[in-house]
């Protein structure tokens, strides 16, 4: 059973102001963020490649991880380079060539995607294709959209709109100002939400719970259908008006801005 969890954290002075927690088995709930990227021991056959590449982006670029077969973990700061670091592991030379990654860069732009290598068709049908494993160093100013991603997905904290579409494993943001759409996600899902942008938080296909953090003063109209589970807030601001076959409607704190 999936649960959704609204928290209202108080940001600037660090106290947390609230918590929405669920009473069923599973749903949405806050959670800290692991230290690093969990990954398998590797045997001492394995062959490793590792890309280290660094670029400078312009304030507000797009930068889109798409395509990988393994974890990813994003870290942000107040910088405009970016640092890309991706191990790839395969039980052979050959393995590894099953798959490749291919970053394209721009100023404005940074495209990190795994694609099909150049192995014969029968090695792409019947051999194990290699792990990757994404580690970026990011400015905060970014648009960021991570699609088809076989692992667990952790983002720092970002000041421009989030998508994340995919993902097998779970997801958690530290943070995320302005439009954010999770979307096919087969895990739970944690998210801090300082700001609602061009009016709309979307959530849909969510195999897991849902933590949701929201900053002190943010205003919203929540909706949630089809939910095998319930929704529970602790905040003094928060008014759930229906809840009926799975479906709810609440308000945070004046309503306004949509998370659905």
């Amino acid at each position: 059973m999936k649960r959704l969890i609204l928290v209202a954290l108080l940001i600037v002075i660090a106290a947390v102001a609230g918590i929405v927690r669920s009473h069923s088995s599973r749903g949405v709930s806050l959670s800290k963020l692991p230290q690093a990227i969990a990954g398998e021991s590797d045997s001492a056959g394995d062959t490793r490649e590792e890309i280290r590449k660094t670029y400078q982006l312009t304030p507000g670029a797009r930068v889109r991880v798409s395509g990988i077969n393994g974890a990813v973990k994003i870290e942000t700061a107040d910088t405009t380079t970016a640092e890309v670091y991706i191990e790839r592991i395969g039980k052979s030379a050959e393995a590894l060539g099953r798959r490749k990654v291919v970053i394209e860069a721009t100023a404005d732009s940074l495209h990190i995607s795994g694609k099909k290598g150049d192995a014969s068709l029968f090695a792409k049908m019947f051999g194990s294709n290699p792990t990757e494993r994404v580690t970026l160093k990011l400015p905060r100013q970014i648009a960021l959209v991570t699609n088809g991603v076989n692992g667990a997905v952790i983002i720092g904290e970002v000041d421009g709109p989030v998508e994340v579409h995919g993902v097998n494993g779970k997801v958690e943001v530290a943070q995320a100002k302005g439009a954010a759409e999770f979307h096919g996600i087969n895990g739970n899902i944690s998210v801090a939400l300082m700001e609602i942008r061009n009016d709309s938080v979307s959530m849909n296909g969510i195999n897991g719970n849902i933590e949701l953090r929201l900053a002190e003063g943010l205003n919203a109209d929540l909706e949630a259908h089809g939910m095998n589970g319930n929704v529970v807030s602790d905040l003094p601001d928060f008014v759930l008006e229906k809840a009926k076959h799975g479906n709810y409607l609440a308000h945070v704190g004046t309503g306004g801005n949509s998370i659905s």
